[in-house]
């Protein structure tokens, strides 16, 4: 299991992802959910990804292919938009499915992988699409400006509480996190270490890319104080008289 989030505020994107993939007594593994691709004064682009991670890493290593005997640059580079770019990554997720949904079936396997992609290409605002294993995709709103992936319910609630296009960049990281939290208490499958990239309008390049552990001073905090500020406002709610 996994979460992924993907934020899009006025002054630009926050995206976090957990980077487990199984746990278990005996078996707990990590591979990183987030790909990034930038080029300066051009485009910022940041990939999350959840579901069968051989499918998932598949479509990310055919997005860095750059086309033989030629000097194009990958092909997620040509694409001249942020829609156009969501298109190039359906695509690609399509050509895996055509090479390995059949073979996956046989073996008792779905199809399975989503995405997560936030970013901005110049010309035009950040935007961010949520990308389904079909290869279809749908863009976040002004109602609704946040897409998860994975194992969602958990973190849900804060964001939706917390989070509009009007939200500093700030506090869409912190609520990010806080929901990361939520979400890491209550399911053992989702774990860090966190990758967390910001995104500032108009600047084109990652502004923050930081890994976090659980050692992470920050996220002690976020974590200590969110749940000690949980119990203190419940405890001050007043009990039913019935």
């Amino acid at each position: 299991m996994t979460y992924c989030i993907g934020l899009l505020v006025d002054t630009g994107l926050v995206l976090l992802s957990d980077s487990r993939t199984n746990a278990g007594v005996d078996q707990i593994n990590t591979f990183r959910k987030m790909a990034t691709f930038q080029q300066p004064n051009d485009r910022v682009l940041v990939l999350l990804s959840a579901g069968n991670l051989a499918i998932t890493q598949a479509v990310v290593n055919l997005l860095h292919e750059t086309p033989q005997d030629s000097d194009q640059p990958a092909r997620i580079y040509r694409a001249k938009n942020m829609f156009n770019v969501a298109r190039v990554i359906g695509d690609a997720l399509r050509e895996i499915h055509a090479r390995d949904a059949e073979m996956l079936k046989e073996q008792g396997h779905d199809f399975n992988a989503t995405f997560i992609l936030g970013g901005q290409v110049n010309g035009e605002e950040p935007r961010l699409f949520h990308i389904y294993s079909a290869g279809n995709f749908i863009e976040s709103s002004i109602d609704t400006p946040y897409f998860q992936i994975g194992e969602s319910k958990y973190g849900k609630p804060i964001i939706d509480r917390v989070i509009t296009r009007s939200s500093s960049l700030a506090q869409a990281a912190k609520c990010a996190l806080v929901s990361m939290d939520s979400t890491i208490r209550s399911n053992l499958s989702v774990g860090p270490p966190l990758d967390l990239a910001i995104i500032r309008r108009d600047e084109f390049r990652l502004a923050t890319h930081i890994s976090i552990d659980v050692e992470n001073e920050y996220f002690k905090m976020i974590r200590t104080r969110w749940g000690f500020a949980l119990q203190e406002v419940f405890s001050e709610l007043p009990n039913p008289n019935w």
